[in-house]
């Protein structure tokens, strides 16, 4: 804690201790008031400026502090100064009053709490943002709330403060007037009980659910009014429609169907969407087919003669889609017709908010999910289309290995894919326009994975952007150029573009109907993930935040639920703990935030590292090479994010996913039995390197003192 708040803390002390030690509160209390009436008054009459200013300052300091007594001298303020001048004065009072006690909660509490609960707070944070003023203003309106409450609740989010201002001024203003107002007629007052009648404080209840009810009724005029051009049915065919059949449409149907709605899954491809069939599963995949022969080059590492590997990059390829085939029959219309959801294979076009066509057949239903996912997104590079560029869509029908390969993009995919190519024995560049690949990972975790590929020899250009594609005699070339405007000729014999995806939010009728579109291409959702159109919901990569294919699973359950029975409640998404993974090898695994976002986000923090070096299996299994890092609030064992790097860092930040989820710490890891010796033994090393840093040296010292004694 810094000397300023020490000093406050100490000053605020001195305050509560003295205004009970001097047993001050007798002066605030109703009958003293009536007994000092008259008093009180001929001083007001006499030297009204300075009894305002000296009734303005205390006023304002009770409040500010949270003293008891603000009632009582409210009362007063009506009795002394009258309707008008007492109504100005508490007004102003009470408002200047708790804007500096939510400050002072603010500056003593708000980054200790945002520390110790940072998801949490952040997701408050987004509240206030969109509708902070709103729910103030009816708090303040409400005298059953606590003041004091809510000046301390507000001053750990980020309200700005001349909004809390306002908003107090004139929330608080309907109370302030009642209360200045009895006391005009303070000698009929023998308790507060005859100010806030259950009556009087039943209206001021519905004063404040009002602006409640106020607002739910613009939503359904809002909502009716987006809808208003197209014809409601009477009745539906489906209660829910889903658009898409990759992961975050098929859990949605599977769902809606185990609880007994009747749902059609529209896909106009594939069943599995991207993740089977151009994703996930075939890039793990060649993954594991290029790991072995890395490993088969490393025998003497392991024991074994060099050699290199002998095989056919077809017979590769063709084993990637033996495994898609394998999986197939798990997302397949056969198992899905089976489980109760309707599988139409077409093109759905949105018609209405009710209807869908697909197949020359219209469908009404109560709800539609679109989960559409992305595709490769395409830079704007000149004279790209001159050439037969490969995407993760395409990539798949080689059977020719491409001797030279350059791969456009350093996140995971492109690291992913050009470390796989580059172990199946092409020569690889990776050219990255950022400082660095993996940016979305601290700067260290990003150099591990770089020294890696660059040691099995991929090149990789960071800080280098695609400007042009060349094709001169037979031969292409990419031209790329850094920030200092030098410029590079890059002969390819194939080029894979892998910088991102672009959501698929086109060609299907969104634009046609009207569904919003954010800047990032995406379709906008609000926290129950509905569009604009109430009825209309969207999970997975056409959505956001996060494009992973588990993610948009987490997402169908929400919006599958809501669109059935919100109704009457809903579920907020949650996203305060998602975990991903970069497949490269070492893999890269985070969940929470990196060191990197906790800088950015001005949150305090402590890095505890465990080098996978030094863990006995990883030496086994010549696989010690990276690092297990974790974020913690200063001197507490609450875990913030992890970010694993290490062979199997998929399956291994399990533990820590699930820790965060359910609130534990790092003691509670290293007090689990791990078995011995496995991979998993790093993340009770790492906990324990974080006990190392907090041990109690002065209870230490009081126990070697006490063995030493026991010796003599």
């Amino acid at each position: 804690m810094t000397k300023a708040r020490v000093l406050l803390l100490v000053v605020i002390a001195l305050l509560v201790t003295s205004f009970f030690a001097l047993e001050l509160g007798q002066y605030l209390t109703l009958d003293y008031i009536k007994s000092q009436q008259a008093q009180l008054n001929s001083l007001v009459a006499a030297h009204p400026l300075v009894v305002a200013a000296v009734y303005f300052s205390v006023y304002v300091l009770v409040t500010a502090v949270s003293l008891p007594g603000a009632a009582i001298m409210t009362l007063a303020g009506g009795a002394m100064f009258g309707l008008g001048w007492g109504l100005l004065l508490v007004s102003f009072a009470s408002t200047i009053g708790a804007t500096l006690a939510m400050l002072v909660a603010r500056f003593l509490l708000r980054d200790q709490v945002s520390q110790r609960f940072a998801r949490q707070i952040n997701g408050i944070n987004k509240g206030i943002e969109r509708e902070g003023a709103f729910y103030l203003f009816t708090l303040r309106l409400v005298p059953l709330f606590p003041f004091f409450a809510i000046n301390l609740v507000m001053g750990l989010t980020k309200i700005s403060v001349p909004m809390y201002f306002l908003v107090s001024q004139v929330g608080m203003l309907a109370g302030t007037l009642v209360y200045v107002n009895a006391g005009t007629q303070l000698a009929q007052i023998d308790n507060l009980a005859d100010i806030l009648s259950p009556a009087l404080l039943m209206s001021f209840a519905l004063l404040g659910v009002f602006p409640l009810l106020g607002k739910k009724l613009v939503d359904i005029v809002r909502a009716r009014r987006v809808v208003a051009k197209w014809h409601k049915p009477a009745s539906f065919d489906r209660d829910v429609i889903v658009i898409g059949a990759g992961s975050g449409g098929l859990v949605a149907a599977l769902i809606v169907a185990t609880v007994k709605g009747k749902v059609t899954l529209i896909e106009q491809h594939k069943m599995g969407g991207d993740c089977l069939n151009t994703g996930c599963v075939p890039s793990k995949a060649l993954i594991r087919s290029a790991k072995l022969a890395a490993d088969m080059r490393r025998g003497p590492a392991l024991g074994f003669r060099r050699q290199s590997p002998d095989f056919d990059f077809a017979d590769v390829m063709e084993r990637v889609q033996r495994i898609i085939k394998t999986i197939e029959p798990h997302d397949s219309v056969e198992r899905f017709e089976g489980l109760g959801v309707n599988v139409a294979i077409g093109a759905a076009k949105i018609l209405t908010p009710w209807s869908v066509e697909v197949n020359g057949q219209v469908l009404t239903t109560r709800s539609i999910i679109v989960a559409t996912g992305a595709r490769p997104f395409v830079p704007p590079i000149k004279h790209i289309d001159r050439i037969d560029y490969l995407t993760s869509d395409n990539l798949w029908e080689l059977r020719t290995l491409p001797k030279r390969l350059i791969v456009l993009g350093g996140g995971p995919i492109g690291s992913e894919l050009a470390q796989a190519m580059n172990r199946l024995g092409a020569q690889v560049t990776q050219v990255e326009m950022a400082p660095r690949i993996l940016m979305r990972e601290d700067p260290e975790i990003s150099s591990l994975v770089t020294a890696r590929l660059e040691a099995e020899g991929v090149e990789v250009l960071v800080d280098h952007t695609a400007r042009e594609v060349l094709v001169e005699n037979g031969e292409k070339y990419l031209l790329v150029s850094t920030r200092q405007g030098e410029e590079k000729r890059i002969a390819f014999d194939q080029l894979l573009v892998a910088v991102g995806r672009k959501a698929n939010v086109t060609g299907f009728g969104l634009e046609e109907l009207g569904v919003v579109i954010t800047a990032q291409g995406t379709i906008e959702v609000d926290d129950y993930l509905r569009t604009n159109f109430l009825n209309i919901y969207a999970v997975g990569d056409v959505a956001g935040p996060y494009q992973f294919t588990h993610t948009a699973s987490h997402m169908a359950w929400f919006a599958a639920v809501n669109a059935l029975f919100g109704t009457f409640w809903k579920f907020p998404v949650d996203y305060s703990v998602i975990p991903w993974c970069t497949f490269t090898s070492p893999e890269v695994a985070r969940v929470g935030i990196s060191e990197t976002e906790a800088q950015a986000a001005n949150i305090a923090y402590e890095v505890t590292t465990f080098d996978v070096s030094e863990l006995d299996r990883a030496l086994a299994d010549e696989e010690a090479y990276g690092v297990v890092k974790v974020i913690t609030p200063p001197g507490k064992d609450t875990i913030l994010g992890v970010t694993i790097v290490a062979d199997h860092a998929g399956d291994l930040i399990s533990e820590y996913v699930l820790a965060m989820k359910y609130g534990l710490g790092l003691k509670k890891i290293m007090g689990t039995i791990h078995i011995y010796p496995t991979l998993a033994e790093m993340n009770k090393f790492a906990a324990s390197e974080w006990r190392k840093q907090h041990k109690p040296e002065w209870a230490l010292e009081l126990v070697g003192r006490y063995h030493a004694w026991r010796r003599s």
